[in-house]
Order: structure tokens, then C-alpha cells, then sequence
């Protein structure tokens, strides 16, 4: 069967100054939109990426699940760009230009717990899958619900951007030379390209992307650029793009909202291997019981990381460029754990139909 994919414009949610859209691609495969008991899966992704690049991890989620019960088979996913990033920039690009300071994961996360509170999510059971920022907006998306009325049966964090306030402060030097980096690299990285085969061929020939799956290379080239000018750009403006890395306030929140949250859905945790952006300690605090966080599982994905070390860098690209390869390098190892993860979700009437 046929992976099927369509664009999806949403309204926005108003918080600071006009609305601003979110565009969403919903997947589906065969009939599988008619199975009422299957799981509706939710992707957000990290910042400098865009929606699509979860496309083969869900392709590949959707027929390792097909011959399961009907119950843990998917019944439809649905993959958001942040409202600065992806197609969600070209339909905001008026708007993003009075906006220098950028889009608050905060405004993100508004805008999905709306998406999930709309019609089109009535009865459906939800599972919701995060990664790095990504990881945060669902985090924060689940404040917009009473503690008993969380809509998810599970919420999977990949690679999660979270931590405590103090274990920040504790390694400030070590955690701002990463994020300045982040920012200023952003500044200077090349972002035009004479047509899409020319970028596609520059990405294929240089590192990180030719260690790339080849799809997802393909994918970046082809829906993670727009015409402008007779050439092709990044949807993701590189100022927009750098001042999402210092909005450090969501990280915080987020790790106080998973000490709160996980004595009512089920969080698992999902790593790569290669601990090359988010230290051990930090990993640990995740599942540091003593302050209240108890995950459901914790699971790692062989050869990959976040992102590599910054003296492994040898030009001026972002740090954006490298992040999580558990989904640009290996998307099917990271569905089949996905899979597994899915496969412990528990059958029971979706919170959402009794709002």
C-alpha cells in the first residue's frame, strides 16, 4: 500500500500580535483512516528542521504496524512545521518580518494543544512524538489540560532539548558555548542554491548530509527549500532560525512539566548512542526519580546522535546541520523502536471524546 500525505493549512492561535498559520501534512495509508481504534500519531521536530523530515520513519511506522490488532495499528499521522519553520514560513513570511524576535515554543505548543482540542481529533487515540525543541512543544501543549484530561495515551520524547534550570546554571560555560555556537554558525551558513538538484547534490556531497539517509537528503532538497528569485532558499530564515536557540525558557518548563505529567501518561524517552550533544548527566536527569520523573522506558538507537561536537565542524554551518541523526541517518532503526514503544500503548476510550 501507498503512504498517502496532504497539506493541511491550520489557523493559528492568537497570543502575541496577529495569528500566525501552522501548516501540517496528514498521512494515511490504504483505509486506514476508517479503523476508529487505531493510534493517531503527532510529530513535532527540532529547530532548523521541517516537517517532512519524519516522512520515512513514519512511512516505515505505518507497515511495521499494519499487520499488528487493529488497536496498535496507525490510523492516521500528522506531522507540524513551527510556525517559523518550513511551509509554516512561506505562509507567515509577511508577518515573520515584524516578528524579529522570533516564534516562542511557548506559541507553538498553543497552537497543537488547539489542533488537538479541534473536531478533527475528537475520539482519536493520541500519541504524541517529539523531538529536541520539538520534544518541549509537546511538553508545554499538555499545560492547556486539567492534569485528568491529558489527551494522550503516550507521549514520546526523541532526543529531548530539556533541562533543569539548575543543572543548566550548574554548567552555564559549557551549555552557552554550545548555544552561541548554534547562533552564530546560523548567521553565516550557506542558504541559496541555483534549483534544487544543486542543493541536493551540495548536501549529498558534504558532511553531515552524506551521512544522511539518502530519502531524507532528497526530502530537504525538494520540500525544505522555496523559489525565490529564480533560485531556491531554506523555508527557515537563518535569523528566525538562530534566535529559537537561546529561548532556553521552554527547555526549563518542560522538565518541570514531565515531573508533573508522568504519574498520568506514560513517557518514554528515546536516545541515540552517540551522546554528542546532550551529555550523559543531563540524559540522567530526565530519569532522576528522586525529583518526580518517572519515565516508562528509556530506549537507545545504535550509531546516532544529536548532533556532532563543535570542534568536529570544519565550515561554517549550523548547528542545526548536524542534529539528530536517530532521524535524518537512521530512520527506520529509530521506527522500529518507535514500533515497540507503540506496541506498549494501553487500549482505552481517548480522552479527548469525553471534553
Amino acid at each position: 500500500m501507498v503512504l498517502h500525505s496532504n497539506l493541511v493549512i491550520l489557523d493559528g492561535v492568537r497570543r502575541h500580535g496577529p495569528a500566525l498559520k501552522m501548516a501540517a501534512t496528514r498521512y494515511t495509508m490504504g483505509q486506514s483512516s476508517q479503523n476508529t481504534r487505531g493510534l493517531t500519531l503527532l510529530f513535532t521536530h527540532c529547530i532548523g528542521s521541517h516537517k517532512e523530515q519524519w516522512g520515512p520513519t513514519i512511512e516505515r511506522i505505518f507497515r511495521q504496524q499494519q499487520l499488528k490488532d487493529e488497536t496498535h495499528r496507525i490510523r492516521e499521522a500528522w506531522s507540524f512545521d513551527w510556525q517559523n519553520h518550513g511551509d509554516s514560513a512561506v505562509l507567515n513570511h509577511e508577518a515573520l518580518i515584524a516578528r524579529p524576535g522570533g516564534v516562542s515554543v511557548y506559541e507553538w505548543a498553543s497552537a497543537l494543544a488547539a489542533f488537538v482540542r479541534s473536531p478533527r481529533m475528537k475520539g482519536h487515540r493520541i500519541v504524541v512524538l517529539g523531538h529536541s525543541a520539538g520534544a518541549g512543544a509537546i511538553m508545554l501543549s499538555t499545560t492547556d489540560f486539567p492534569l485528568s484530561e491529558i489527551p494522550y495515551a503516550a507521549i514520546v520524547l526523541v532526543e529531548p532539548a530539556m533541562i533543569t534550570r539548575e543543572l543548566f546554571n550548574a554548567h552555564l560555560e559549557d551549555r552557552m558555548a554550545t548555544m552561541n555556537f548554534a547562533v552564530s554558525s546560523t548567521s553565516v551558513r550557506r542558504d541559496t542554491w541555483e534549483s534544487r538538484e544543486a542543493a541536493f547534490k551540495w548536501f549529498s556531497r558534504r558532511y553531515p548530509w552524506n551521512t544522511w539517509d539518502s530519502r531524507v537528503v532528497r526530502i530537504l532538497a525538494e520540500q525544505g527549500l522555496r523559489d525565490v528569485a529564480s533560485k531556491v532558499t531554506l523555508k527557515c530564515d537563518r535569523k528566525q532560525e538562530a534566535v529559537s536557540y537561546p529561548d532556553a525558557e521552554g527547555h526549563f518548563e518542560s522538565t518541570i512539566i514531565l515531573g508533573r505529567i508522568c504519574c498520568a501518561v506514560p513517557v518514554h524517552v528515546v536516545w541515540g548512542t552517540n551522546n554528542d550533544l546532550i551529555p550523559e548527566f543531563i540524559q540522567e536527569s530526565l530519569c532522576d526519580t528522586s525529583e518526580g520523573r518517572f519515565v516508562a522506558s528509556v530506549t537507545r538507537v545504535k550509531g546516532a546522535g544529536h548532533m556532532v561536537r563543535c570542534f568536529y565542524l570544519t565550515d561554517a554551518s549550523s548547528a542545526s546541520d548536524r542534529h539528530l541523526k536517530v532521524v535524518q541517518e537512521q530512520p527506520d532503526r529509530l521506527a522500529d523502536s518507535l514500533c515497540e514503544i507503540l506496541d506498549s500503548v494501553q487500549i482505552m476510550e481517548p480522552t479527548r471524546s469525553r471534553l
